[in-house]
């Protein structure tokens, strides 16, 4: 049979089928992984650039450190969140690789000193003088993981970015009818006529009848309804209430007090303005100018002129000045007097004590309970977990919250309350701890079973909860929402009968007296026969700005034409309204806001001639994005 198939193999059709098999096998298996030979290397690819994981990675945790910590104490991050930045993310990286390949399309270079001259303006990398400190630039390049580099590199791709959008928003300004416009739009200010219709004011109704009553109880049963009531009983466990059966001893307390005594005591600052110069006789003129009554910049110029320096410097205490002669000379100076010439490692100096910032100390008796208090929360926040242990151990024989200890810091409570916290009497419940516990215990009280024990005590996060926090509880009791019985709310009923009828019966007043306005009766003689007093109100401007008047009354004041009445609803009552005065503004009268205004909508246009032009780029660039390297960052921690 082996032979007779061989015998097969040699004919045109097997051979024929085995070749179509081969074909097939590389065209839809290996072209496959030939494909996707490269996507693990990047994440999306602009134009010839690739971006990849890693560049990536730091840009998207750094962006969703930032929108974690703009959430919600106690909300999570979630997988829509980690989509939402993480595309952005990507779209800022193609954005800016986008406008890196036309920079270098069009040849824009930056000249090394102008990247020096920039980075030696950065305020957070100069030193106490003012000058540029390359220890200061060095340390905060390594607390945020930036190599030199890489730091000049992006220096000069941001100088070169806004040369090229300075270029394309160079000479854009708003066209002189559009500032005029909306200047006379923006600055338009009005006042009204007004009479109001208060509810409380409005004659009240006859006294309801019971079918009243019982049909508007019927008709609003919201305002009546009773919520889902639960009945808890619960233990809490804090640092705080741990640290409360912790007492230290008083050698425990000193101890503490010696050994970070410094915390306690604050030695005596002194700001200064040092001349260090290079000659003793030109120390010494300069002390004598500056003891005559020259002032700091002449000073300055005197010592630049003798080949010295001027440096001021902000209060600091003896051990931290430069030189042990210096800090003796400024230590024995009065405030406003000229010392020296004094002679120091660094050269020869004049000083003038500017300021001084008297030193405190404070004894261990003022200390002791701050020290007991920080011994306190140290101990509890290390024997927290301890003390969790063993109320596990009780827990998890199903012995229940009645079997606890009494002495290890456990807070016990117990009573009804609702699911926003507050007890049958309308009073928010007593639940121990922050703010994070107490919304962890709540949140818990409505997504438990009744009558079940409690396996484990749960954690709250520290983070959320100030600290180490655990809580355990039973529902001992659920009552289901309802509405309030008709008798045990009855003069409520009565009371909000009687309130709609006033406002019903104010709405008539109101209405009437616009209906006699629009049938062109003066607004004024209106008004009184309705037995309603007018009264101006002041100036006001689109926003309010100028008065005190409701916002639904401003919004309705700017649509109306002159003598057209309107009827606003507010809290209190119906506002009657008619337009006193408009007053329309002239711009040749206020040219800093003209110029004001003109500015923004400058901004506003280049902003947007910007937005355009990076938009413009992104398509021209055509970029390929990895959906599965992006998924994957999307996805990771989930």
């Amino acid at each position: 049979m082996i032979t007779a198939f061989r015998r097969y193999l040699e004919t045109w059709p097997v051979r024929l089928l085995f070749g179509v098999m081969v074909i097939a096998f590389v065209a839809w298996g290996v072209g496959d992984v030939v494909r996707r030979i490269g996507t693990s290397s990047w994440i999306a690819k602009v134009g010839g650039q690739e971006i990849s994981p890693g560049q990536f990675n730091e840009i998207f945790e750094r962006d969703l450190a930032l929108a974690e910590q703009r959430l919600p104490e106690g909300q999570n991050v979630t997988a829509t969140l980690r989509r939402q930045v993480a595309n952005a993310a990507l779209d800022q990286e193609i954005a800016q690789a986008a406008l890196s390949a036309e920079l270098v399309r069009l040849r824009i270079a930056v000249p090394d000193g102008a990247v020096r001259q920039a980075v030696f303006a950065m305020p957070a990398f100069k030193g106490p003088g003012g000058a540029f400190d390359r220890a200061r630039m060095n340390a905060a390049l390594a607390n945020n993981g930036i190599s030199e580099d890489r730091f000049l590199g992006m220096v000069s791709g941001q100088i070169a970015q806004e040369q090229l959008i300075g270029a394309l928003s160079a000479g854009l300004a708003p066209p002189d009818l559009l500032v005029d416009r909306l200047y006379r739009f923006v600055a338009e200010r009005r006042s009204a006529l007004v009479a109001e219709v208060p509810f409380a004011a409005a004659p009240p109704p006859a006294a309801p009848d019971a079918a009243a009553l019982r049909r508007w109880y019927a008709n609003h049963p919201w305002l009546y309804r009773i919520p889902a009531y639960r009945t808890i009983k619960l233990v809490a466990l804090t640092t705080d209430s741990l640290g409360r059966t912790i007492t230290p001893k008083l050698a425990e307390l000193q101890a503490d007090y010696a050994a970070h005594k410094s915390i306690y005591v604050t030695p005596e600052l002194r700001a200064l303005r040092v001349l260090v110069l290079h000659d003793p006789a030109t120390a010494k003129a300069l002390a004598a100018q500056w003891r005559g009554g020259a002032d700091w910049t002449a000073m300055q110029a005197a010592a630049k002129a003798a080949g010295g320096t001027a440096v001021a410097l902000d209060p600091t205490s003896a051990a931290g000045l430069p030189d042990p002669a210096l800090a003796k000379a400024a230590f024995a100076a009065t405030s406003g007097t000229v010392a020296g010439p004094v002679t120091t490692a660094l050269g020869i100096d004049v000083l003038e004590v500017t300021k001084i910032v008297p030193g405190a100390a404070q004894s261990f008796a003022q200390a002791r309970d701050a020290i007991a208090a920080k011994l306190r929360a140290a101990r509890a926040a290390s024997r927290i977990y301890d003390v969790v242990h063993q109320v596990n151990d009780v827990l998890g024989t199903g012995a229940g919250l009645g079997k606890l200890p009494g002495d290890i810091g456990l807070v016990g409570a117990s009573g009804t309350l609702d699911a926003k916290g507050m007890t049958p009497s309308g009073t928010p419940a007593p639940l121990p701890g922050p703010a994070a516990l107490r919304a962890a215990i709540l949140k818990a009280a409505f997504a438990t079973d009744p009558g079940q024990p409690p396996a484990e005590m749960t954690e709250v996060p520290a983070s959320a909860a100030g600290g180490a926090a655990f809580f355990a509880l039973t529902v001992e009791k659920v009552t289901p929402p309802g509405v309030k019985p008709f008798a045990a709310v009855k003069d409520q009923v009565a009371a909000q009968w009687t309130a709609a009828q006033k406002r019903k019966e104010a709405e008539r007043i109101a209405t009437r007296a616009l209906a006699a306005m629009q049938g062109g009766q003066d607004f004024a003689a209106a008004a009184a026969a309705a037995g309603l007093a007018v009264r101006p109100t002041p100036l006001v401007g689109r926003q309010g700005q100028g008065g005190s008047l409701p916002a639904a009354l401003v919004q309705a004041l700017f649509r109306l034409k002159p003598k057209q009445p309107t009827m606003v609803q507010t809290a209190n009552g119906f506002l009657l309204a008619v337009p006193a005065a408009i007053v329309h503004p002239d711009p040749a009268k206020d040219k800093t806001q003209v110029a004001a205004l003109r500015a923004v909508l400058g901004r506003a246009m280049a902003q947007d001639v910007a937005g355009g032009f990076a938009a413009a780029l992104r398509a021209r660039a055509h970029p390929r994005i990895d959906q599965g390297q992006l998924d994957s960052f999307v996805n990771n921690g989930q």
